[in-house]
């Protein structure tokens, strides 16, 4: 084996009950490199990272690491060796700091074997300069938005030095200007000589810092390509075994005919003074980078966080919106940027989440009618093509696009006008992607519109018919489809 081999996997194989998740899988970590690991989602990335940590045990094959083979029964088995992690989802401990998180059962003790924290934050500030990251390291870590937990859970691995680190969608949650920042910090790690595993379903950043790329299907092999030799085509081809036909699904055509309008929203902290009218049939863009308070906006919007004062016009009719119920009742839905953590609840079943907030149109007088949950649930699944065993499967055993796909089918069921969308594919392969945009154009078709919020310039120019930028809690400009570019949307938002 060549010196240069960090990790060399031969043959593993995974089995749960019904599922073959791995099947004969080869992959082969470098040195200095960046080696992407791409598959829609169900291919078998998480299962395969899962395995190389120790979190499952596979049932076939061989693993070596540093040319020593290696069986690994724990994460801190692999964390000793010097293989780290960025998990997708995110799993903060809320009222601990954020030097307790990062460097959470390594605490330096004092003589008298208490914590000394004074060394903690400072162990905890060196960690986060090095990554250009500007977090109080004693603030709570429930204090923090999305994006600064996610750049903790980065430090977090980071701070084991380790000498390979798994990096599973650690930009999802991640504006551009700190996605340039952590492409710096990979270039320095690969002078070091680390090995990167990279998981992510941008294509761009694939292109961008990848050396090597594997592909993964339904569990399977498929094949290992230099970067260089390989163009988006071909790669999308290889995950999905078929053409992809233009990413961005636009067949949606604006109305003049205003559905919501918005004067002076403000809350305190958050955003001030936001006006702005969405028409009918329209995609509305909004895009911002982290902190600008885009999210809070649709927080408000969805009386999650009401405003403090400004108004909202639906048709034209003042509404109250203090809490979901109201907006539900005016017609709006809410796709959260966390689809764990707000938008699903994770040990039920796939039914139960489609049909949780439609449960009084669908109970009688006295009980839910189960036909009619029934009907509505399999119509959901249907129509968004939910892969899974059946209704009745935990919606936590499901994939990260087909997760999305329940939220998605639990709004529709309420049969909202105006469907808010704030980074509605985070964490999504690009099949599953353009699933959601054909929708997301058929919805405000048949008479509804959407606001969605992203961070991906790419997502905001192909689907949004107008883009609003915010900076500050502020809106700073507006750009039409035409003239948006992704150098004016960075000018403006910066």
């Amino acid at each position: 084996m060549s010196k240069d081999i960090l990790f060399k996997v031969e043959g593993v194989s995974k089995s749960f009950p019904g599922v073959k998740a791995l099947n004969k899988v080869n992959f082969e970590l470098k040195e200095g490199t960046v080696h992407a690991l791409c598959g829609e989602n169900g291919a078998g990335k998480s299962t395969l990272m899962k395995i190389l940590m120790g979190i499952y045990q596979r049932d076939e094959g061989k693993i070596y690491y540093k040319g020593e083979s290696v069986n690994f029964f724990h994460p801190k088995q692999a964390l000793e060796l010097g293989i780290s992690i960025i998990e997708q989802e995110l799993n903060p401990v809320p009222d601990m700091t954020v030097a307790e998180n990062i460097f959470l059962g390594r605490e330096p003790i004092n003589t008298n074997k208490f914590i000394n924290y004074e060394k903690l934050n400072n162990m905890a500030r060196k960690i986060l300069s090095k990554l250009k990251v500007d977090i109080n390291p004693t603030i709570k870590m429930k204090k923090l938005s999305l994006a600064e937990v996610q750049l903790v859970e980065i430090a977090k691995a980071f701070s084991y030095d380790s000498d390979v680190i798994i990096m599973d969608e650690p930009t999802s949650a991640l504006g551009n200007e700190e996605v340039e920042t952590f492409f710096e910090i990979i270039e320095i790690l690969k002078k070091e000589k680390k090995g990167i595993i990279y998981v992510s379903h941008r294509m761009k950043e694939i292109f961008t810092i990848s050396d090597e790329v594997t592909v993964l299907r339904d569990g399977h092999y498929i094949a290992t390509k230099k970067i260089n030799e390989i163009d988006l085509d071909e790669l999308v081809r290889l995950m999905i075994s078929r053409q992809l036909e233009g990413q961005y699904v636009k067949e949606n055509v604006p109305l003049n005919n205003n559905l919501l309008t918005v004067e002076n929203l403000t809350k305190e902290g958050k955003y001030k003074n936001i006006s702005l009218k969405l028409n009918q049939g329209e995609i509305l863009g909004i895009f911002g980078l982290t902190g600008s308070g885009r999210s809070e906006f649709l927080n408000g919007l969805f009386g999650v966080e009401p405003a403090d004062s400004g108004k909202i016009f639906i048709n034209d009719k003042i509404s109250k919106i203090k809490k979901p119920l109201s907006a539900m009742k005016n017609g709006l839905a809410f796709i959260t940027e966390d689809r764990k953590e707000t938008g699903l609840v994770l040990t039920s079943s796939v039914k139960e989440n489609i049909s949780v907030s439609s449960l009084k149109e669908l109970s009688g007088k006295l009980f839910i009618d189960k036909k009619q949950e029934d009907i509505g649930v399999k119509e959901m699944v249907d129509k968004f093509r939910v892969k899974t065993p059946s209704v009745d499967q935990i919606v936590n055993n499901l994939s990260g696009g087909n997760q999305q796909k329940v939220v998605l089918g639990r709004w529709l069921l309420t049969n909202p006008r105006i469907l808010l969308m704030d980074e509605p594919t985070r964490g999504i392969d690009v099949g599953s992607k353009r699933e959601i945009y054909e929708f997301m154009s058929e919805f405000a078709n048949n008479g509804g519109a959407v606001i969605m919020v992203s961070s991906e310039l790419p997502e905001i120019m192909g689907m949004s018919d107008r883009i609003i930028v915010f900076k500050d809690g502020e809106i700073a400009g507006e750009l039409n489809r035409e003239e948006a570019n992704e150098e004016k949307l960075m000018s403006i938002a910066s």
